[in-house]
């Protein structure tokens, strides 16, 4: 395995490699839909815009599986947002990895890489500036935890008296274990995300070491594991919508 480029600023110890290609998503998924709206036609549309126009679809039909979407509707976007952002998060460490060797006490900003702390003149430390951000705990750590403050956030907006009551159904001593059930749907979708995306990108790390023998494994994992982005981007999006759904709404029946 490989260092990250970590440097302690203010007190807070900053992953560089995760910071870049945090950026770098979020660049890519903001080019990719400004360029699906740049020319919009309906006679004669871009592919570009026909694929836009079919995530948008996908995303309505996701939202609609989960909860009414005439309430689903106000989502609409954030599932937009979150399926392209992981998406475009989970494949961007399968082109290549970018690995520098650096030398002792290598600083950025002034900050030296920890990697490179306490090495001897000479000694070199591999650190990895390229790879998926969603192969990062804390990233995907952050997604979840921005959902679930989201979720909470509109539970006790939209549907307070029922969201709360929740917590003590069907009796009120199940307080503690539906306490303990709403705690572990961020851990639960920060690792599931995580641990994917990172076995991925471990594997590729085994194949390439295989040499010339390990290119049939290589162009059939790089297949395979675009398919493994596009469905934990699909997972994590509708157990967002489903949180949101179980939430804010509410049966009759059960008053």
């Amino acid at each position: 395995m490989h260092d990250a480029p970590v440097i302690n600023l203010g007190g807070f110890n900053l992953d560089l490699s995760a910071i870049i290609m945090l950026l770098v998503t979020c660049v890519i998924t903001f080019a990719l839909v400004k360029l699906s709206i740049r020319n919009l036609s309906v006679e004669n549309p871009s592919r570009i815009q026909n694929f836009m126009e079919w995530v948008v679809e996908f995303v309505q039909n996701l939202i609609a599986s989960t909860m009414d979407l005439k309430k689903g509707k106000a989502y609409i976007s954030l599932g937009l947002t979150l399926i392209l952002f992981i998406f475009v998060a989970n494949l961007l460490g399968l082109p290549f990895n970018l690995i520098t060797d650096l030398p002792a006490n290598y600083t950025v900003f002034g900050q030296p890489i920890q990697a490179t702390v306490g090495l001897e003149a000479g000694q070199h430390a591999h650190v990895l500036w390229w790879k998926s951000p969603t192969a990062d705990i804390s990233i995907t750590a952050g997604l979840a935890i921005v959902v679930f403050i989201l979720v909470n956030y509109l539970g006790l907006r939209l549907n307070r008296k029922h969201y709360l009551k929740h917590y003590v159904q069907p009796f009120w001593i199940f307080l503690p274990l539906n306490i303990v059930e709403n705690l572990s749907k961020p851990i639960a979708l920060a690792i599931r995300l995580f641990a994917n995306i990172f076995a991925g990108e471990v594997l590729i790390t085994v194949i390439l070491k295989l040499g010339f023998f390990g290119i049939p494994f290589m162009a059939a994992w790089q297949g395979f594991s675009i398919f493994i982005g596009a469905l934990q981007a699909f997972i994590f999006t509708i157990l967002t919508m489903v949180y949101i759904s179980q939430a804010t709404t509410h049966e009759e029946a059960h008053d």
